[in-house]
């Protein structure tokens, strides 16, 4: 399925190289701003704006890699990119729902958050979150911590400070077998400011993380109505513009480092309430947009799935489901979002659950309906027809679970079978689960002494920031 022909997005494509000529984007950072400059951009007077030229542009996205290698501490290394694949990731958020309340999160909500991503199969990188119980300046490295405690799988952490950055990569070498760059066990990105605005925590954390080839994900979140054009073209000529500028300086920086163009997080604007959507089908369209625009550039690609509602239940259900088959058929490559709710802000254990069960569906319907004479089946047809079923033939046994995947809260059941268990909705099965997963006994996803490095470091940063 392709939303925009190839004529398409190189009108678009034209349109944003002709902004980065001629308006330019602010770079709040003297260091960057000199180094672009160096690299061919083009100073407007005001020491802070620069134009991009088009050459300055084509030479950066051919200088980023076509696939980024994400990496947990299992040894799992994954590689997803132009050239295919997805995952999916856990959310961050402000608050956690529970029922039909919401709290701010603290470091217990998100090692729990951690535990039950933890244990879902198809979520495969964590989330940092804003902890309530700790100042903003150091709730980066704090939760990257919390995190590393709880899981083994790949982490990305939210930057709150120039200097979070430096103690999460201290962190994370004190529990990586090999360098970063070989291994990205973690991986950062930032926003741009829209319009074209390049804030210092951005560059400061694109400065002092570079030389290493840990990937980072440039993110555009204009909003149409708000901050970008209403029409979902104008959103999208915008955005790859912004998105573009992030790659010139990771390039500018560190020629060669892994980069993830990301246009998937942009939102409507909703004039009677005045808050930006999330689960409309618009905001699928464009993260789907978005990976088409990363492909033709040769980029990986990135989105954030998420419901308008603030609770879990049917809507949020549908929202999130309607979107994420739309990401999903685009082939974005990293899809955010897994439990998240109310545009964003908020996370639900239980959709956690119920999206790592939509995600399971939506990897089987990427991969597609595949035509070769073992699935054509033929003898098989012929040996059915003459033995009168399919049901005990070896080619079943050996296609079933690849063809046929079998969700855990949406498996069928007979109505006596439903009702024996208790008669419960998506969202009690969802909890229950989520209950389950909880009670386990926590198992240290660190050694001991990991542990008391990963501490002693947090201990110093937060005596020097704190």
């Amino acid at each position: 399925m392709s939303l925009l022909s190839h004529d398409d997005i190189a009108r678009l494509h034209v349109a944003s190289l002709e902004l980065l000529a001629t308006v330019g984007v602010k770079v709040d950072h003297p260091e960057v701003y000199q180094r672009l400059l160096d690299a061919g951009a083009e100073t407007v007077g005001d020491s802070v704006t620069v134009r991009i030229p088009r050459a300055l542009v084509e030479r950066s996205v051919e200088s980023a890699p076509r696939n980024i290698r994400l990496a947990d501490r299992c040894g799992r290394v994954t590689s997803v990119g132009a050239d295919g694949g997805t995952v999916f990731w856990g959310g961050n958020a402000m608050y956690m729902a529970r029922g039909r309340e919401r709290f701010e999160m603290t470091s217990v909500d998100l090692a729990e958050v951690t535990r039950v991503n933890h244990a879902l199969p198809n979520v495969h990188g964590m989330l940092g979150g804003s902890l309530a119980d700790y100042p903003p300046i150091v709730r980066d490295f704090v939760g990257f911590r919390v995190m590393a405690e709880n899981s083994s799988k790949h982490i990305r952490p939210v930057i709150f400070s120039s200097d979070g950055p430096v103690a999460i990569i201290e962190m994370a070498e004190a529990l990586a077998e090999a360098p970063l760059g070989e291994r990205p066990i973690v991986s950062f990105g930032y926003s741009i400011v829209s319009p074209f605005h390049w804030s210092r925590t951005a560059l400061d954390l694109f400065l002092r993380t570079s030389g290493r080839g840990i990937p980072m994900m440039v993110n555009s979140e204009p909003l149409a109505g708000g901050t970008a054009p209403i029409t979902l073209a104008g959103l999208l000529a915008q955005a790859n513009a912004e998105a573009l500028t992030g790659i010139v300086i990771l390039q500018v920086l560190e020629p060669g480092r892994p980069s993830v163009f990301n246009l998937g997080f942009a939102h409507m604007l909703d004039m009677r309430s005045a808050l930006a959507t999330s689960g409309a089908v618009q905001d699928g369209l464009i993260a789907a947009a978005g990976a088409e625009i990363a492909r033709y550039h040769g980029l990986p690609s990135a989105s954030w799935i998420s419901s308008d509602n603030p609770i879990c239940d049917a809507q949020s259900a549908l929202e999130k489901a309607l979107t994420a088959m739309l990401h999903a058929r685009a082939g974005v490559n990293i899809i955010w979002g897994v439990g998240q709710l109310e545009t964003e802000l908020t996370l639900s254990l239980e959709q956690a659950v119920i999206d790592d069960e939509m995600a399971s569906q939506l990897l089987r319907a990427q991969r597609g309906i595949e035509v070769n004479d073992e699935t054509i089946a033929l003898d098989v047809i012929r040996e059915g027809i003459a033995g009168g079923d399919f049901i005990g033939h070896d080619h079943t046994l050996a296609h079933y679970r690849e063809e046929r995947i079998a969700g855990e809260l949406t498996a069928p059941q007979r109505r006596n079978d439903w009702l024996a268990a208790g008669g419960l909705d998506l969202v009690e099965r969802a909890a229950k689960k989520v209950q389950e997963i909880l009670a386990r006994p926590c198992e240290p996803q660190v050694t001991p002494e990991q542990s008391a490095r990963l501490r002693e470091i947090e201990a110093k940063w937060l005596a020097r920031l704190a």
